[in-house]
């Protein structure tokens, strides 16, 4: 089913005459129209030889909390200056 779907975009009339049998069926007395949606998201990766290899620790040429203007916490430190 999903393979054979088409792989075009709807068209914009699709989606108006969709939104006017919905009105039609579902439309409170006032016109409003009130839906409820779901909304699902995947998503897939898999190692492969052509990605980037992650770096040795302690050979970065810039410090991160200097990219995020932020004071460096040091390992064991909590945020806001308090020991563990």
């Amino acid at each position: 089913a999903l393979t054979e779907r088409s792989r075009k975009p709807l068209r914009r009339a699709v989606l108006l005459r969709a939104a006017e049998l919905y009105a039609e069926r579902f439309a409170d007395p006032d016109g409003r129209l009130r839906a409820t949606f779901e909304i699902v998201w995947l998503s897939g990766w898999a190692p492969h030889e052509s990605q980037q290899k992650p770096l040795r620790p302690g050979s970065a040429k810039a410090r991160l909390a200097d990219a995020l203007g932020v004071p460096e916490i040091a390992t064991g430190d909590k945020a806001g200056g308090e020991k563990p």
